[in-house]
Formats: structure tokens, C-alpha cells, sequence
């Protein structure tokens, strides 16, 4: 059997101790595990009428593999076959860890739903010597590619979202804003249990208290990832979109908070500021849900509550 079929996750460690080698150690044994064919009970089974491919893309200095998903010709001449599709561009969670494969449930679902062109950047990963801004610039230049050559990707860059998950949805909360300045207009923004705030104010808020170790450790995996951030002595204000001067202006936006998490209350002040900043905002909370909830319709009930809510916003958003 393949190596994808029989990957055994492994064992968290212990994030407060955890060495450099250990970091990367795990980081591959976890991501070949949500990468697996037995990670499908939990992470929940691709859309069939979406075509899922790992593309490269060209960046300045590197070339970033991407998750594509396109939907499938339905034999009517509509999805699959047009040249302007709706774009969205994704960044998965997970900050030390994770890989666009681990959001094929929810990417697929919008891509046959809307339909429309999902690309997920598999953004470099914090690690040390790979701080916050390496993945904040991959959003970006991944998001500015696409749109540039719209054409080649099949896409109406008038009609362009971007999506994320926990630290996913600080990488476009980011992109969001390089796009305002740069002049990219955006339609929508989607964010899902949003982490804004990388400073040393990341785990003082009643969330980050409130649900410190339970229902997950998440307190020493907050800290190792506010640890990795930013190098030393270097400023986290600029990656950390809650601290940003103006958030006027910017694409609307609907912000996911599941309540049992930590960060939860990440959600709730970064879309307090977008509101008093006069960006349109739309604020749910999922009570009961667990952080992680919208990538385990396996185990989390309210996921696929979510992903339609997901899915409507975006398809009034994206709408010709």
C-alpha cells in the first residue's frame, strides 16, 4: 500500500520545548498524515465535481507549488468550460504546520458550488529563518500572479475573493490590505478563526484564557507561533493586521469565529475595527465549535454549516 494510504499521525509534542529539528520532524510526519487517504474521515471526502491539481507557480525568487481547483465540464457547456471564472484565492491554517490538502473538502465544495477557480498557495511555513512575512508574501504574490495573468488561468479578475483559516486568514487579511494599497480591488474576504494578532498582547485576550488548554493545548502552540513570527528583536505590528492603521476601504468581509477557541476573540476585535473602520463586515459565531472546525466535518458538526454559509456569501459576492 502507498505511503499516503498507511500514514500514522503522529504524537503532539511538546510545543514549549520543542526544538528546531523536532519542529521540522514533526511538521512532515503531520503533513503526510493530513495529506493521507486516512485523514479522509475527519478532513471529509473532495467535491467529484471538482478537478483537484498541484500547479507551480512562477515568483519572483521561488516557485510555490498551489493546490488548484477547477470545476468539472458538467456536459451543459456551463462550469468547466467558461474562461472567466469567479477567482478565489486560499491560504490554509496551521502557521508551524500545514498543507493545502487539508482543505480539499471545503475548496472543492466552492469550486463545483459557484463555481469557480480555488487556488490554495502552500505558503512557507514558520520555522526559524522563516519568519511571518515569507508567508505573508507568498499569499500575496500568489494572489497578484493569478490576477496578472488572468487569461492564462481562466479567470475574471474583476470577480477575485481571498479566503483563510487561522493563521491562513491573517496571510489574507494581509493580502487584503497590500491589495487596497496596490490598487487590486478584491470582492469578498473570508475569514475563519483569524489569528491578527502576532504581538506580545497574541495570548492576552479572555479566549485565549478561557480555553488555554481545553479543548486542545493551545496556549504553547499560540507562543511557539508568536516565537517564530517575527525574528528577534524584530516588529510584529506590521503582520499582525489587527495593529493596522486603516482598515477602511477594504473588500467586505465575513469573519467565522467557532467560540471554543482561543484566538476566538481575535475574530470578534478584528471585525469590531473593520466595522468602526466603515468596511462592510459580517460577524458569526458557531457556539460549541473548535477551532480547527471548519477543515473536520469528520468530528465537528457545525462544518458544514459553515461551509454553506461560506459558499452564499461568496456566491452573492461573486455574482456576474
Amino acid at each position: 500500500m502507498s505511503e499516503a494510504i498507511t500514514a500514522i499521525r503522529p504524537p503532539e509534542p511538546d510545543f514549549s520545548a520543542i526544538t528546531s529539528e523536532e519542529l521540522l520532524a514533526y511538521r512532515d510526519a503531520e503533513n503526510r498524515w493530513r495529506a493521507s487517504g486516512t485523514a479522509r474521515a475527519i478532513l471529509g471526502e473532495p467535491n467529484p465535481g471538482a478537478a483537484i491539481v498541484w500547479q507551480r507557480v512562477a515568483l519572483p525568487g521561488r516557485d510555490l507549488p498551489v493546490r488548484v481547483y477547477r470545476p468539472v465540464p458538467t456536459g451543459d457547456g456551463e462550469a468547466g468550460t467558461t474562461t472567466a471564472l469567479p477567482l478565489v484565492v486560499h491560504v490554509h491554517g496551521g502557521g508551524f504546520v500545514g498543507t493545502a490538502v487539508q482543505c480539499d473538502w471545503t475548496n472543492s465544495h466552492l469550486a463545483a458550488g459557484l463555481p469557480a477557480l480555488v487556488v490554495s498557495v502552500e505558503h512557507r511555513l514558520l520555522a526559524p529563518g522563516s519568519p511571518l512575512a515569507n508567508a505573508a508574501d507568498d499569499g500575496w504574490d500568489v494572489l497578484r500572479h493569478v490576477v496578472r495573468h488572468a487569461a492564462r488561468w481562466g479567470i475574471d479578475p474583476a470577480r477575485t475573493a481571498v479566503f483563510g483559516e487561522s493563521c491562513g486568514a491573517l496571510i489574507s487579511a494581509l493580502a487584503a490590505l497590500r491589495a487596497r494599497e496596490a490598487g487590486l480591488e478584491l470582492t469578498a474576504q473570508v475569514l475563519v478563526n483569524p489569528v491578527v494578532d502576532v504581538t506580545e498582547t497574541m495570548s492576552d485576550y479572555p479566549s485565549a484564557v478561557e480555553y488555554a488548554y481545553s479543548p486542545a493545548r493551545a496556549l504553547p502552540q499560540l507562543r511557539l507561533i508568536q516565537r517564530l513570527a517575527v525574528p528577534p528583536g524584530g516588529d510584529a505590528g506590521p503582520v499582525s493586521p489587527l495593529y493596522a492603521d486603516d482598515l477602511s476601504g477594504l473588500a467586505p468581509a465575513l469573519v467565522v469565529v467557532p467560540t471554543q477557541d482561543a484566538v476566538a476573540d481575535h475574530g470578534r476585535r478584528y471585525a469590531e475595527r473593520l466595522r468602526a473602520a466603515g468596511t462592510p463586515v459580517r460577524l458569526t459565531e458557531y457556539p460549541g465549535a473548535r477551532h480547527a472546525f471548519l477543515t473536520l466535518p469528520g468530528v465537528e458538526p457545525q462544518a458544514k454549516a459553515a461551509q454553506a454559509e461560506i459558499l452564499g456569501f461568496l456566491r452573492a459576492a461573486l455574482a456576474k
